[in-house]
């Protein structure tokens, strides 16, 4: 093995290895996904091709997740998949951040700039509303 691509994740604890169910390679498994449907609506109850349609999306979504963040790792030539690959993916394409991994430095709002033609449009909205 001349030239081996073993990827580590810095940061995450290890998952079990040696999984052979064909459930087992998923992360979200039908059961936590109905624990979260009733922490939601105790009442809910998903039909069985809408909980095999939300398995497979969020499997998609975690494939291409760590695909994206194993790019940005080899971008920085390294070998090591690190917490920040994952978060930099996540917060650029998905506008999202996850409390508690990484920095602890506070996230700034970033509020949306208005131009000065959304303020003049708003401004004869307001004016005609007045009327």
């Amino acid at each position: 093995m001349a030239n081996s691509t073993m990827t580590v994740v810095k940061g995450l604890p290890p998952g079990p290895a040696g999984r052979s169910s064909p459930e087992g390679s998923q992360v979200l498994s039908k059961k936590k996904l109905q624990d979260l449907v009733r922490e939601i609506d105790p009442n809910e109850q998903l039909d069985e091709d809408v909980e095999e349609m939300l398995l497979q999306i969020a499997d998609d979504f975690i494939e291409s997740v760590v695909t994206a963040a194993c790019q940005l790792a080899r971008h920085r030539k390294s070998n090591t998949l690190e917490v920040k690959d994952v978060q930099l993916h996540l917060e650029r394409q998905w506008n999202m951040w996850i409390p508690g991994y990484g920095s602890d430095e506070i996230r700034p709002f970033k509020k949306a700039c208005t131009t000065e033609a959304h303020k003049q449009r708003m401004a004869l909205i307001r004016k005609t509303t007045k009327k």
